[in-house]
């Protein structure tokens, strides 16, 4: 099903997205796709269901797009090709149409997910054989993307669900937030590791930071002057040797072989569940209903009598009273926020609670957690509207420009989680039975580093979340 509708041949494959966007590095999060607009006075065009259709065909196309450029960087990264034969689709009546993925010999591959010794292929990257490379760049953004598609529908399915049939988008809202969470642990704990690794470095005074992982198989390349014969280029080691290293103390340099190794042992068990979730039954019905979602969208009677040709005294529905209530939950999340407290500096109250020998997430980073997801819900069914803008020609008033504040919030949240994050992954670390009090000294000033990291990211919300909007045209 989901190869057909990849099919150049179809127009909704072929149309190229309403907008495109860019996913956030680092977090399996979307910290700069475009903010348009403002929910309580939306766009003056005409913001009705058919507007609401169009948005989810665009993304469900980008979804398969996504899963086609996967598939295509996976065979072609240069590794052992995948067992059996490939077919794109399947081949007799029988035979399961994969989502943009070839069925090899007893197995079904999925999305470009294949087998043999020192390989790699999947979601976010794969580390096969000793030398643990990254996978291709392509790889890696073609994954971004599946998550950043997953993560519209979603939302959309959620602030518009009035308008669509309740059965569906109650089944396949919880199916497309595994997915994205799946495919985003991998990039989380490799982000998580990176920044903990750069705090050890600076809290020890080195004035050279770790290299990060590798993206893609790099190699070192010099500039040979004229005449003099240039040696071959070897790749890159995964953990360059620092010319600082020295300037780690003995309990930094054990606090970051600590955190290496079980950030990396992380990674490697997040990876083989992306691709175990890639090669499954369940992410092969997902990809199978958003391709359906390509061409036919689902809704409710009420979406279907507006959505059908109206009598000329009928009003169609209009989909900004729905976006306006996304952004009262938001408004209501954020005024139950200490931004009162958060706007003071050094206020340590991101401290709190830092000695609890509870392994549970910090308690008061919930609510702040919260509000993040609800900007993002907000700023989703904003591109809605903006999509229906942007659809009436004859509307020269369309105000198409960026909220500014939305951008610098959601920014703000994203360091905010990151931060809480590592100073749970540190915390962790330093309940490591039978470490040295050195290792253990290091790891909890890494810990007060990352809870400062936290108080400054409120600081940072509360400061752009009481600008007035700004629009940029």
């Amino acid at each position: 099903m989901a190869q057909r509708h990849l099919d150049p041949t179809e127009p909704a494959a072929t149309a190229p997205p309403p907008h495109p966007t860019s996913a956030d590095a680092g977090t399996g999060t979307d910290t700069s796709a475009t903010a348009r607009g403002d929910a309580g006075a939306g766009p003056r065009a005409d913001a009705d269901t058919d507007a609401l259709v169009g948005y989810l065909r665009a993304q469900a196309t980008e979804f398969l797009r996504a899963l086609r450029r996967h598939r295509e960087s996976g065979t072609g990264a240069g590794t052992a090709p995948a067992t059996g034969p490939a077919t794109g689709a399947g081949t007799g009546p029988g035979a399961r149409k994969g989502a943009g993925a070839g069925a090899g010999t007893g197995t079904h591959a999925g999305a470009a997910t294949r087998t043999g010794t020192g390989t790699h292929a999947g979601a976010n990257g794969a580390y096969g054989g000793p030398d643990r490379a990254a996978p291709p760049a392509d790889d890696v953004d073609a994954a971004r993307a599946l998550r950043r598609a997953a993560r519209r529908i979603s939302a959309t399915l959620h602030t518009f669900q009035p308008l669509l049939d309740a059965d569906w988008a109650e089944e396949m809202r919880p199916e497309l937030a595994w997915l994205s969470g799946t495919l985003a642990m991998e990039h989380a704990y490799a982000s998580r590791l990176e920044r903990l690794l750069q705090a050890l470095h600076r809290l020890s005074g080195s004035t050279a930071f770790p290299a990060p992982r590798p993206v893609g198989r790099s190699t070192v390349t010099t500039t040979v002057p004229p005449g003099v014969s240039a040696a071959p280029s070897v790749p890159a080691a995964a953990h360059p040797a620092s010319a600082n290293r020295g300037n780690l103390t003995m309990g930094a340099a054990k606090a970051g072989a600590l955190l290496d190794r079980q950030l990396t042992l992380a990674r490697t068990r997040a990876h083989s569940t992306a691709l175990q979730a890639l090669g499954s039954s369940r992410f092969h019905a997902v990809a199978d209903k958003v391709a359906l979602l390509a061409s036919e969208v689902p809704l409710s009677s009420t979406g279907r009598g507006a959505a059908a040709a109206p009598r000329p005294d009928a009003a169609p529905v209009d989909l900004r009273p729905l976006a306006t209530a996304a952004q009262e939950r938001l408004t209501d999340a954020v005024a139950a926020l200490p931004l009162v407290t958060a706007g003071s500096p050094y206020n340590a109250e991101a401290l709190v609670h830092g000695l609890s020998p509870d392994p549970a997430p910090h308690p008061q980073d919930a609510p702040w957690h919260q509000v993040r997801l609800l900007l993002r819900l907000h700023r989703y069914a904003l591109e809605a509207l903006a999509d229906a803008a942007a659809g009436d020609a004859d509307d020269s008033d369309v105000d198409d420009s960026v909220d500014v504040r939305l951008l610098a919030a959601g920014e703000a949240l994203n360091r905010h989680r990151d931060a809480a994050e590592a100073a749970a992954a540190a915390a962790q670390a330093a309940r490591t039975p039978r470490i040295a009090p050195a290792t253990a000294y290091a790891l909890g000033v890494l810990h007060a580093d990352q809870r400062h990291e936290v108080e400054a990211a409120r600081y940072a919300f509360q400061h752009s979340w009481r600008k007035e909007p700004i629009r940029l045209p």
